[in-house]
């Protein structure tokens, strides 16, 4: 063995660090190998910057969900797009077509692109652009970083707002300087440091109920990321840091269903009912897909009609809808050697843009009827 000043061996499947002087075991980072040295947010930043006009768009886009959710502004939020982006293409165009409904429907409703880069997995399945981008499992993370901030620039800078989830402790920080609205899903509602996030977060930012339904754990959730935390996190720089978060006080509750649905009027009102107990904002998102749709997205259109219904007659509670739309109906598997059907999810399966406005074109007429 080498007298040099560090070498490695191998006893009993435990890896020994043998120095001229002393021997230390190696007990960390046994189950792990290094994939690629990633650039920091900041390094990010410079390489794909954010034009001054671009950034006073998202604070506008900021202060107007915050007056929503404020009932300062009358019109309904809506969280629209994909379940999840897998080709920057297709979401580019995507967000085209939807800035012209956008603007048709001004003013009336408030259209943020829903722009999830991250899936949060029940056991195991593809996680996301961000994680694996060639679709390959050869997770070229510095590869969906790049496409991910490339594309919320281009997103922005055709004057649509994006929301998106977060569910990763340190992504964020490459990307949230872009989002005007994020959601945290209904997995991660329950933990703590994703609280602690959302307390820190600068855009207003959703709580889903649990899969199982439980509205408990949201409240609890807008509760705790209101107030202020102790927060670890690496900064722009990539430095790990501890941060005083100051609260968000535009953390709100989404509806999304569980075994059963949770969009109908007792629905709402018990969960009011809930939020007024908690001496919380009686503000409630409605998520049309997931177990409000039974998971079906062609039911998607029959909540937005409940939700019409129930807003034209006066419900105040409700300021804002998700929808999961994409450019063609339907899902799709990922396949070896099969080409992918352009613009269809490859996670949950989405209604098409002809369904997607006659569903806008509800929400716009509810408002108007208001």
């Amino acid at each position: 063995m080498s007298l040099c000043a560090l070498t490695e061996c191998n006893l009993n499947n435990t890896v020994l660090y043998k120095q001229t002087n002393f021997m230390t075991i190696k007990t960390d980072e046994l189950r792990t190998s290094l994939i690629e040295n990633l650039v920091s947010p900041a390094q990010l930043a410079q390489q794909i910057p954010l034009s001054e006009s671009t950034a006073d768009f998202i604070m506008q886009s900021r202060r107007e969900i915050e007056a929503i959710i404020n009932g300062e502004d009358k019109r309904l939020l809506v969280i629209i797009g994909p379940c999840s982006i897998h080709d920057t293409d297709a979401a580019i165009d995507y967000a085209k077509r939807l800035k012209v409904i956008r603007d048709k429907y001004r003013n009336e409703l408030l259209i943020v692109m829903r722009v999830y880069f991250e899936k949060p997995r029940t056991t195991v399945g593809w996680k996301g652009l961000i994680s694996d981008p060639d679709l390959d499992k050869s997770f070229q993370v510095a590869k969906g970083l790049n496409l991910a901030r490339q594309l919320l620039v281009d997103i922005n800078e055709m004057g649509l707002p994006a929301g998106t989830e977060f569910l990763d402790m340190v992504t964020g920080q490459y990307i949230s300087d872009l989002i005007s609205w994020g959601a945290i899903g209904a997995r991660t509602t329950e933990s703590q440091v994703h609280r602690e996030l959302a307390s820190a977060l600068s855009c207003p930012v959703g709580f889903k109920n649990g899969t199982d339904g439980n509205v408990k754990i949201a409240l609890d959730a807008i509760k705790a990321a209101s107030v202020p935390h102790v927060l670890y996190s690496p900064d722009k720089s990539g430095q790990m840091c501890i941060y005083r978060t100051h609260g968000n006080p535009f953390s709100h509750v989404i509806l999304r269903g569980g075994k059963v649905p949770n969009y109908h009027e007792e629905d709402i009102r018990n969960t009011c009912e809930q939020l007024k107990k908690a001496d919380l904002k009686q503000k409630i998102m409605i998520d049309c897909s997931h177990g409000n749709s039974y998971k079906d997205h062609n039911k998607q259109i029959d909540v937005a009609r409940s939700l019409a219904k129930q807003i034209s007659q006066g419900e105040q509670s409700v300021f804002g809808v998700m929808i999961e739309s994409f450019i063609e109906a339907g899902n799709q598997a990922v396949k070896e050697d099969t080409p992918l059907v352009y613009g269809k999810s490859i996670t949950d399966a989405c209604v098409d843009l002809t369904v997607s406005e006659d569903i806008l074109s509800l929400l716009a007429d509810a408002i108007k009827q208001k």
